[in-house]
């Protein structure tokens, strides 16, 4: 019986964008560098604390009202679990041996019980146009992908979900006149219409490749690999 494969979300979408990068980073403990992105959590954490009032309080955000989403702010004594990085909402697969989870980052709820599950995110652009960054960009893709493995972790934690998933984004104005030490945000509130039918079989296949002893080629679309191999091509010439 193989030991049980604890795997979060990222290491999924690790899986769809890169097998390869996957398994250096789950098996063999190799990430690519990275830096915080510590405003887009000062973002995050000042969002949940005005949702938590509204949660505290069981009435619609102004938001809620703004965009006609009959919902409240979900009241559970795991919420808190739920948005924590290092635990997440989780699955385990008693057929499959492995334990799934992500952390999401808020969770409202319709008149009808139907659970919406909300990802915020934070950028700076001077014309923000989702449309054109759906169509444009794989990590907008992405983030509709992390979604949909939410709303899959919550039907499999027993919840009802509702079709759609919000991106809650904040857009910092970077060409105020005056700056006073206050950055100003556009708010956009995205709805997509989401399908978790893919998730499991691509859990699936990320499990079992881990469990393999196949080291994926590298990826042509990744920048990371492509980075690696240019830099090796230049080292050896």
């Amino acid at each position: 019986m193989n030991e049980i494969l604890k795997l979060s979300r990222s290491t999924v979408e690790k899986y769809l964008s890169c097998p390869r990068c996957c398994v250096l980073d789950k098996k063999y403990k190799i990430k690519p560098p990275s830096l915080p992105f510590t405003l887009n959590i000062a973002v995050d954490n000042l969002c949940k604390n005005e949702f938590d009032y509204y949660r505290k309080i069981q009435k619609p955000h102004p938001l809620f009202i703004e965009y006609g989403i009959d919902a409240v702010p979900f009241k559970h004594k795991d919420i808190e679990l739920w948005r924590s990085n290092f635990q997440g909402i989780r699955y385990k697969s008693i057929e499959h041996n492995y334990d799934f989870g992500g952390a999401v980052d808020d969770v409202w709820q319709k008149k009808n019980g139907d659970l919406i599950i909300v990802d915020v995110k934070a950028t700076s652009r001077n014309n923000f146009d989702w449309s054109e960054t759906f169509n444009k960009y794989d990590y907008a893709k992405a983030y509709k992908r992390q979604l949909e493995m939410y709303q899959w972790l919550f039907k499999k934690n027993g919840f009802q979900v509702a079709k759609e998933a919000y991106l809650l984004y904040f857009n910092g104005k970077k060409n105020e006149e005056l700056f006073n030490n206050q950055l100003n945000f556009e708010v956009h509130l995205i709805k997509l219409d989401c399908s978790t039918s893919w998730v499991e079989n691509k859990i699936i296949d990320t499990v079992n490749l881990l469990r393999s002893d196949v080291f994926p080629k590298p990826s042509l679309n990744c920048e990371y690999c492509n980075y690696l191999k240019k830099r090796w091509q230049l080292s050896i010439t």
